[in-house]
């Protein structure tokens, strides 16, 4: 779009619709573009870009977003339906995560459920049937919020205390795919009948119970998203972190050398590669069966005793 005046909103190339790039400056802005899609025809597809343009007096121009140079990595959309948009992106706007929002390299929608709720107060929920404490969200309102975000293939997560424990495998799934449509639940849950009409997966950060979905949605996106290409500046990285190799990950040291009395294992400082990935294994292994007994009898590391039982002969 560099140098060139864009048409926001309208049909005409005359009017108010058009502005030039000086006035985009330092703006993020969505925009909806109209692509080909061979036999499928036309679609609509859209997009985040971060303007940063030189100024007119002079100086150099802003980083090239990786999006624009790796057109093929856009293309992770994560939408959240929610009743507080205003709590997103949160911690998905910094660090790493935040950089890869601003480059391009993902893009995130806020629904506002509120929007689709009945009445002057947009009311989106009722009393439990069959009586008790707390308040359910609607069905129908639900699935108002939840039909108005194109699926494009994407699956639809109910974030809920009762549902699948997420793993790191699923994680590594989801990174893989086009993205995530998530419902953050609110009150005592929702209603059962839509999450079967609308084929919603529930899944669970652990056992313990939030007053609403966003802590845990931020949580999974950002699980997924630092799977990406191009979001982790060392990807080496991603490949030595607990649950990657069914155990969990060994401990770290950094210098200083000694530290209130306490030396850096001196195996760390050898160099000699091969004893410290043996050491650093071995750690991993003692670290997962103190902590984790349940993952290491899962692991290849697990005598057969221990691990999963062996198949029987035919």
């Amino acid at each position: 779009v560099r140098g060139r005046v864009l048409r926001v909103g309208g049909r005409s190339d005359h009017g108010g619709g058009e502005k030039r790039e000086s006035q985009f400056q330092g703006q993020v802005l969505r925009l909806g573009l109209a692509s080909w899609g061979g036999n499928v025809g036309w679609k609509r597809i859209s997009f985040q870009y971060h303007f940063s343009f030189a100024s007119n007096k002079g100086g150099s121009a802003g980083a090239i977003p990786l999006a624009a140079r790796y057109p093929h990595a856009m293309t992770f959309r994560a939408s959240c339906l929610t009743l507080f948009p205003e709590a997103f992106p949160g911690l998905l706007g910094v660090s790493i995560v935040g950089n890869a929002l601003r480059q391009g390299l993902w893009s995130l929608e806020t629904v506002d459920i509120r929007n689709f709720g009945l009445g002057r107060h947009r009311t989106v929920d009722d009393t439990p049937s069959g009586g008790g404490a707390g308040m359910v969200m609607r069905a129908d309102v639900a699935a108002a919020a939840i039909d108005s975000v194109e699926q494009a293939g994407r699956p639809r997560i109910y974030l809920s205390p009762r549902g699948k424990p997420l793993t790191q495998q699923r994680v590594r799934e989801l990174a893989a795919g086009p993205g995530l449509i998530l419902l953050c639940g609110r009150f005592e849950g929702l209603d059962e009948r839509v999450i079967a009409a609308r084929g919603l997966e529930e899944v669970s950060l652990g056992d313990f119970v939030l007053a609403g979905g966003e802590v845990a949605a931020q949580a999974l996106l950002e699980a997924c998203i630092r799977l990406l290409p191009g979001v982790a500046g060392n990807a080496e990285s991603l490949a030595e972190e607990s649950f990657e190799t069914g155990l969990l990950e060994h401990p770290h040291y950094t210098r200083p050398q000694t530290w209130e009395g306490q030396e850096i294992p001196a195996v760390l400082t050898s160099g000699d590669h091969a004893k410290v990935a043996a050491w650093r294994r071995n750690q991993a292994k003692e670290l997962t069966k103190a902590r984790r007994p349940d993952l290491y009898a899962a692991s290849r590391d697990a005598p057969p005793s221990e691990g999963k039982a062996a198949k029987p002969r035919d």
